[in-house]
């Protein structure tokens, strides 16, 4: 296997191992294609220098220095510093969980999230990845990108997260329009069951979209009575986030 090869292929081990630990070795020889002896050599190289560590029924995990370096990572573009004291006022002025989310390929990564004190909420994880079309977030960060950009976006795959994702490309750009028009977006349980979310991008210099935020919660509390009040408010939220960045209002 050529070095460069071999550097992608442990790459693609260690992010496999953190979408499925704990993960056996032949389910993870499975999930990135590649023969059990090359994965197995991997393993034991990315164990050696503490990434991944098996537990005692051979079932490898990513380790605590993989927190660590990622965690670096969560704020490189000072994204996050800028707009947490925003989101908390957000958080405390609509009651529900928040989300921070920054581009990465046809995806979202959650950057942060702030919990409502509600038993009953919405939850992902951080660093959980979140397909533009089906979220609220990605729908306002689309909606910030440019015609080329979006027309390259729905030209891929649209793949359905709940029965309520719209995969269609047409309403899909019908929807982009209309988050344009009105500044946030409102996607009722298109990523999530029971849950609906309005959103707006974070934009940085240049107009540039640099991320989305989102106000989630339970279809119960969520409703289309609420939408536009949250709406306003998350827009508001990106705007002021936006201007810190350096975006020209």
């Amino acid at each position: 296997m050529a070095p460069t090869n071999s550097v992608v292929s442990a790459v693609r081990v260690l992010e496999a191992v953190g979408e499925r630990q704990p993960v056996g070795l032949s389910d993870l020889a499975r999930a990135v294609a590649l023969p059990k002896s090359t994965v197995q050599r991997i393993l034991r190289t990315l164990g050696e220098v503490g990434w991944c560590v098996a537990d005692d029924t051979a079932r490898w995990r990513l380790t605590y220095r993989a927190f660590a370096v990622g965690n670096q990572a969560r704020d490189a573009g000072g994204l996050r510093a800028v707009a947490v004291p925003v989101l908390h006022e957000l958080q405390l002025a609509t009651g529900e969980t928040v989300h921070l989310a920054a581009p990465d390929g046809r995806e979202l990564v959650l950057l942060e999230r702030l919990d409502t004190a509600h038993r009953l909420r919405a939850f992902l994880p951080l660093g959980h990845r979140i397909p533009l079309h089906a979220s609220a977030t990605g729908q306002a960060y689309l909606a910030a990108c440019t015609p080329a950009e979006v027309d390259a976006y729905l030209a891929g795959p649209l793949e359905p997260s709940t029965r309520h994702t719209v995969v269609d490309p047409d309403l899909l750009r019908a929807r982009i329009d209309e988050v344009r028009e009105r500044g946030w977006s409102v996607n009722p349980e298109g990523l999530s069951d029971g849950i609906a979310a309005v959103g707006a991008p974070v934009l940085g210099p240049g107009g540039r979209p640099v991320g989305a935020l989102s106000v989630s919660g339970p279809t119960v509390r969520m409703s289309e009575e609420v939408f536009d009040d949250h709406g306003r408010a998350a827009a508001d939220a990106a705007r002021r986030i936006s201007r810190d960045l350096g975006a020209r209002p």
